[in-house]
């Protein structure tokens, strides 16, 4: 008998960690982490725009249900996907903040709730033609741009989790040191967790600090759990329940300005996420990414609520984590969904003291900053100009936040892009970056090279790592 060599052994398939699934228990307290991080920037979209609008508390309530229902799907059609909607990557939905100050203006002046949801499916719909578009841009977000971007975004959300420390904006005891000393708490108690305790444990820090954080509030009398009382058990969103949408110019013209500010924030958001969990965005995993926030700021519109975006606060609870399954925010959306059906969990969530979640939000915008700096680690800043394409963008970035009515005195258009300090920034860097190293050098400065580009040695550094997806 004639021996047949054996046959070599089949390698092993392993599961990307973006696509393991974690046992339930571990899905479940990954999930609600990721939703606690998100909640109070999910709810004060409708909150500043209904109020705005003096709507009565029943229809304030209603839409926030919708908002929460909406953030789920949203969310769900991100990170399950389905044909070419959602990038596949641990990414929450929420809506924006660039597209309050517009829908105020609308609601108060241009024809109330269905002028702003005639606008926002029509931005959807924009952003669902524009996706594979802005997919082909992703050549122009190479280390030195996107790790600028992430480096903003933190930065950007640092003033939001000092408004919750202190007691949150608008409050009655904005800046009480029992408010501080409280975040300081939490924040003492998720760095404990994250130290010194089981692997487990310590990747849901923060949801123990919020906890924790709780149950020391409520006998100092931080909480007030009046709403849940009042609060229907179940509530159900129902299609244009504000009236039909009107489609009027002007809303509509300021609307598309906010998609494009949103499918910047998103392409930054993504590509952060796609750096933290190794699993990098390409061109086409891009405009999926993108054509799901258009068909969720499509539902939006029609499920009386507002325009979507991926939300830069759970970028940050993945880079502290290091819980890269999508899988795991699919379930903070299932969640959302939940608390969209049943308005009283809603209320119990919503009763957390903002104190609470400052400190946690310390931590997780903190880690999007220190991100970007590691993203910039990557790039060669010797012999070149890339240290004033950082530089500047930076700055142009954190002025909004830092000087809010800055623009005050612009075209509203003009507002809605540059009071962003996300898009702000984004677009200096992009811009920078294509006159500092893809414009030809001056005659003697540098070597072009074979394509015509600035030489001297920033190519390498700057273009490298995204050969492989031009």
């Amino acid at each position: 008998m004639t021996q047949h060599p054996a046959m070599p052994p089949h390698p092993v398939m392993t599961k990307h960690p973006v696509d393991e699934v974690p046992p339930v228990r571990q899905l479940a307290a990954f999930g609600l982490q990721h939703v606690l991080a998100m909640y109070a920037g999910a709810v004060a979209v409708p909150l500043i725009v209904g109020s705005a609008m003096k709507l009565s508390p029943a229809d304030l309530a209603y839409l926030i249900t919708a908002d929460l229902l909406v953030c789920g799907i949203a969310t769900l059609i991100q990170c399950v996907g389905f044909w070419r909607f959602g990038v596949r990557l641990p990414i929450m939905q929420g809506c924006t903040f660039a597209a309050v100050s517009p829908m105020v203006l609308i609601g108060t002046t241009g024809g109330g709730l269905p002028a702003i949801y005639g606008s926002v499916i029509v931005a959807g719909l924009a952003i669902m033609l524009l996706a594979p578009v802005f997919g082909r841009l992703l050549r122009f977000f190479p280390p030195l741009v996107t790790g600028t971007v992430i480096l903003i975004i933190g930065i950007s959300l640092l003033p939001v989790a000092g408004n919750w420390v202190a007691g949150g904006a608008g409050s009655a005891d904005f800046g009480a040191p029992k408010n501080i000393a409280l975040a300081v708490f939490v924040l003492a108690v998720v760095l404990g967790v994250q130290r010194f305790a089981p692997a487990f444990l310590s990747r849901i820090a923060v949801l123990i600090g919020i906890v924790v954080g709780l149950v020391v509030a409520v006998p100092f009398g931080f909480t007030d759990f009046d709403g849940v009382g009042d609060a229907d058990w179940v509530g159900i969103s129902t299609p244009f329940h504000f009236g039909a949408p009107t489609f009027e110019f002007s809303a509509i013209v300021s609307m598309l300005v906010v998609a494009l500010v949103t499918m910047t924030e998103t392409t930054g958001d993504l590509i952060a996420v796609g750096e933290m969990t190794d699993r990098k965005v390409q061109p086409r995993s891009l405009a999926d990414g993108l054509r799901a926030d258009g068909l969720s700021t499509v539902l939006g519109g029609v499920f009386n609520t507002f325009p979507y975006t991926a939300y830069a606060q759970n970028v940050g609870l993945v880079g502290m984590t290091r819980v890269r399954s999508r899988w795991v925010v699919a379930t903070a959306g299932g969640i959302l969904v939940l608390l969209g059906l049943l308005p009283k969990l809603g209320a119990v969530v919503a009763a957390i003291p903002a104190p609470v979640l400052g400190g946690a939000g310390l931590v997780m915008f903190g880690t999007v900053a220190a991100s970007g700096l590691r993203t910039l680690a990557q790039v060669d800043f010797r012999g070149n100009n890339n240290l004033t394409v950082v530089a500047v963008s930076v700055a142009m970035g954190v002025l909004p936040v830092g000087v809010p009515t800055i623009y005050a005195k612009f075209p509203d258009w003009f507002q809605t892009v540059m009071n962003s300090g996300i898009s702000a920034g984004c677009l200096t860097a992009i811009v920078l970056n294509l006159l500092f190293n893809h414009l030809p050098a001056r005659s003697g400065s540098a070597a072009p090279d074979p394509d015509g580009l600035a030489g001297g040695g920033v190519e390498e550094g700057v273009e490298k790592p995204r050969e492989e997806i031009v």
